[in-house]
C-alpha cells in the first residue's frame, strides 16, 4: 500500500473549501462524505498534506479532521505515511443497515403520528435540495443534505439519543453506488422517495411511512451500494 496521489479531476467528491468559521468541522464533514461515497478508497493511505492541497487548506485542520475520523472508526493512522481508509466487510454493512432499520422504522411511525404542518413545511426545501443534487450529480452535497433531512425528520419523535445514534450509524455507512447512479440518472428515482416520505407522514399514514422507510433503508445494501435489488 502506498500513499495515494491526488487530483481534483480524479476526486470530484472532494471540493475545494472556502475559509469557514469552523474550518476543522468543514474539513471533517467533507472528508467523511468522501469516505461514505467511496471517493476516498478503502485500503488506500492518504497523507494530510496531499488532502490539504486538494481541499485548498493547510495541513493542520486536515490532520485534526483525520484524527477525528480515526476516532469514529473510518480511518487508521499509519506512522510516517498518513491515514489508511478502513474497509468494512459486507457483514459489517449488513449489520449497520439492520440496526438502522430497527431504529428508524418504528421512529418514523411515531413521526407520522406527531408531525405538524409547520414541521413538514420546514423539511420540504431539504427534500427539493436532495432532488436537485441527484440531478446535478453532486454526491458530496447529496450525502450532506440527505443526512440533514433524515436527522431533522427523526428529531420530530423527540428522542435526541435516537438522532445521535442514527447520525453515528450513517457516518459508518458506505454508499459506493451513488456515483454510478448519479452518472446514469438513476439516483433521481431514489432521491424522490424523500418527497414521498414527507407526503405519507404529512397524511399521518403510519403503515405507509414504515413501508417506505423500510424500502428506503434497503437501498443502502442495494442500488446505493452498486447492487441489484429484488
Amino acid at each position: 500500500m502506498g500513499t495515494m496521489p491526488f487530483s481534483l479531476d480524479a476526486h470530484p467528491g472532494l471540493a475545494v473549501l472556502a475559509q469557514p468559521d469552523s474550518l476543522r468541522a468543514r474539513v471533517t464533514d467533507a472528508l467523511r462524505e468522501s469516505l461514505i461515497a467511496g471517493t476516498m478508497q478503502p485500503g488506500r493511505i492518504y497523507s494530510a498534506p496531499n488532502l490539504a492541497e486538494l481541499l485548498g487548506v493547510s495541513a493542520t485542520p486536515v490532520r485534526e479532521a483525520m484524527i477525528d475520523l480515526a476516532r469514529e472508526g473510518l480511518v487508521k493512522a499509519v506512522r510516517n505515511k498518513g491515514f489508511l481508509v478502513i474497509q468494512l466487510l459486507d457483514q459489517d454493512l449488513d449489520d449497520l443497515t439492520e440496526l438502522r432499520a430497527l431504529i428508524e422504522v418504528p421512529t418514523i411511525a411515531r413521526v407520522a403520528v406527531l408531525i405538524t404542518p409547520a414541521q413538514v413545511a420546514a423539511l420540504r426545501p431539504l427534500a427539493h435540495q436532495i432532488n436537485s443534487t441527484a440531478i446535478s450529480g453532486d454526491i458530496s452535497e447529496f450525502i450532506r443534505v440527505d443526512t440533514a433531512f433524515h436527522l431533522q425528520l427523526l428529531a420530530v419523535a423527540g428522542n435526541r439519543q435516537i438522532v445521535d445514534e442514527v447520525r453515528r450509524l450513517r457516518n459508518l455507512s458506505r454508499l459506493y453506488g451513488l456515483g454510478p447512479l448519479a452518472a446514469s440518472g438513476e439516483l433521481i428515482a431514489t432521491a424522490q422517495e424523500h418527497t414521498e416520505l414527507l407526503d405519507v407522514v404529512e397524511a399521518h399514514d403510519v403503515a405507509g411511512a414504515k413501508l417506505l422507510m423500510e424500502r428506503h433503508i434497503g437501498h443502502i445494501r442495494g442500488v446505493w451500494a452498486g447492487l441489484d435489488e429484488d
